[in-house]
């Protein structure tokens, strides 16, 4: 059983193609130096020689608009998480009714792209917290989720990302996420492997005790089927 496994085995290594160093996403200095615009047009000439190259009639009715909204695509939605200017502000209040329990955002879709060969990852976050006098807006959850599966990523990184993000928003070390998605780039090329997902878990502070982190995981075991609302 994957969760299961979290609990003794969260250190494990994985396979070495998805192992990165560091929580930082891979960005130069000057990486937001062109507009959008200019990133689209530039973007826009790549794919057109792309396709040329593999032999597309670029002045057929159905492919010559694709390079255009190929770029729009990787600029304004699937690597728009990039810039800086688009995190998520999180919305942030006192916790006046003094719950002291842990919080648990589950099943949050996920929507991100595999940095190696540029293909989806698709799969599910669950993230939790436990309040220390702050708690956040419950679509804040979700929100930061997006905002870093929206760029080139590693499965790690992105996981690493999001519990940080949430622990500089909440002043407490006290977030948890675990993550579990399916990478194309295994499921359809390669080892063509349709069934195959990955799971990778970041824990911080109490998260890190065996009793918090079993009690989190067994959250995630919970039935969460609302068929019929």
């Amino acid at each position: 059983m994957k969760l299961e496994k979290l609990v003794s085995d969260s250190n494990d290594s994985y396979d070495h193609d998805h192992l990165t160093s560091s929580a930082k996403t891979p960005v130069r200095s000057d990486a937001f130096d062109l507009s959008d615009q200019e990133k689209i047009e530039r973007i826009q000439n790549d794919v057109a020689h792309i396709l040329e190259t593999l032999g597309m009639d670029m002045t057929d009715d159905s492919i010559k608009g694709t390079p255009l909204r190929v770029a729009k695509m990787f600029v304004n939605e699937i690597f728009g998480g990039l810039h800086p200017d688009r995190k998520p502000k999180a919305s942030t209040f006192e916790n006046k009714y003094n719950y002291g329990e842990m919080l648990v955002e589950k099943n949050i879709t996920l929507y991100s792209t595999c940095e190696h060969h540029l293909l989806p990852i698709v799969g599910k976050a669950h993230v939790a917290y436990i309040s220390n006098g702050t708690v956040v807006g419950l679509s804040k959850m979700n929100r930061i989720v997006e905002y870093f599966a929206k760029r080139p990523q590693v499965q790690e990184r992105l996981t690493m990302q999001v519990v940080q993000a949430m622990q500089e928003a909440l002043g407490t070390d006290d977030v948890a996420c675990v993550i579990d998605a399916k990478h194309l780039c295994v499921n359809s090329r390669g080892i063509k492997d349709i069934d195959s997902s990955t799971v990778t878990a970041e824990f911080g502070g109490k998260f890190k005790e065996k009793d918090t982190k079993q009690e989190f995981l067994d959250y995630l075991k919970m039935d969460s089927d609302f068929q019929g609302l």
